[in-house]
């Protein structure tokens, strides 16, 4: 009962930070403009996003495969897809909740450890993220002034802001935090066996078990060329499936492959945001850095934000919805 209040909390709280950012999005915003725009929207290019986005999606399932093979299990990629997306439809409920919830999905159905499998996609997620900080670096060096000095005033300053406010510039204080880190590390290691007596402790050696492992399995992959390959094409479709949505609109329709990566830079740091699939984050973000890299105004932005994010939402909804029932509708009991 408790553990259900405290999922009911975290889910109410993370949907107003969300609905705050929904808010700070489109006030000031004439909503006329905004309807018309969406009805006026070209939405074949629509829907060859959302194929793009599906082709995202099953080389992330094969990338995935490749990754547990090391572990010396064999999933199906049926269930690894449909797992997959089962997690993506709860991370619509909780950020960050479905990492665990695939994990323990295909875990189920596979007869996989879900620690060990929880190893890979914190791989899966590191390397995604390496990606997404290589393309933004390589965007600053070449972007041009007004990406690059977005990417600045937006994000970059005031992140480092944060970090100084919430930590301090002394570096007394750092030194003490390391010492602190190695003490604990060191109490940790040298008496695990008798905390892992402890239900909490027991859970953290098992998780990070399943991180060594899924290190490990970077390291022994047979398929690493494949790998690279899939992440990639991953990256690739991300890219065209933001490109596309562009000649949904009249007003941005002259946007390059190139500025699609810098919407593609932005929306994929938006979604980071602890919200439910960026609510609001996303919308924000990307129509103020249309706004101010490429002039287009506020409700032509707000257009292409919402009809390149929702679309997705429906897709993952609809999708994650599909597996879920393949993975348990059939076995309701169990």
């Amino acid at each position: 009962m408790r553990k259900n209040i405290i999922q009911a909390l975290k889910f109410a709280g993370f949907l107003v930070i969300g609905i705050i950012l929904l808010w700070l999005a489109f006030r000031n915003v004439d909503f006329n403009s905004l309807a018309e725009g969406l009805r006026e929207a070209n939405y074949f290019w629509l829907l060859l996003s959302v194929i793009f986005g599906l082709f995202a999606f099953l080389s992330r399932a094969r990338r995935w495969m490749i990754l547990i093979h090391p572990l010396g299990y064999k999933p199906s990629f049926r269930h690894t897809f449909h797992g997959m997306m089962t997690g993506y439809l709860a991370n619509l409920a909780l950020p960050r909740i479905g990492e665990i919830t695939r994990c323990m999905t295909l875990g189920k159905k596979e007869n996989i450890p879900a620690d060990q499998l929880f190893g890979t996609v914190v791989i899966e997620r590191a390397v995604d993220f390496i990606t997404l900080l290589l393309i933004m670096i390589t965007m600053i060096f070449t972007g041009g002034e007004k990406i690059n000095e977005f990417l600045r005033v937006s994000i970059l300053i005031p992140l480092r802001d944060k970090v100084f406010h919430a930590f301090g510039f002394s570096w007394i204080f750092w030194i003490i935090l390391a010492a602190a880190g190695i003490i604990t590390l060191y109490i940790i290691i040298r008496y695990r066996k008798n905390l892992r007596r402890f239900r909490f402790f027991d859970k953290i050696f098992n998780v990070a078990r399943g991180m060594i492992n899924g290190f490990k399995s970077i390291i022994s992959l047979e398929r690493k060329w494949e790998f690279i390959f899939h992440t990639v094409f991953i990256w690739i479709n991300y890219t065209l499936m933001t490109w596309v949505v562009v000649f949904c609109i009249d007003t941005t329709s002259h946007l390059t492959l190139w500025d699609a990566v810098f919407l593609l830079v932005i929306g994929g740091l938006a979604m980071s945001a602890p919200v439910q699939s960026g609510l609001g984050a996303f919308h924000y973000i990307v129509s103020r850095g249309l706004a101010f890299v490429q002039g287009v105004n506020l409700e032509d932005g707000l257009v292409y934000a919402i009809l390149t994010h929702e679309s997705q939402l429906i897709f993952v909804a609809v999708t994650g919805a599909i597996s879920f029932y393949v993975m348990f509708g059939r076995h309701q009991n169990k």
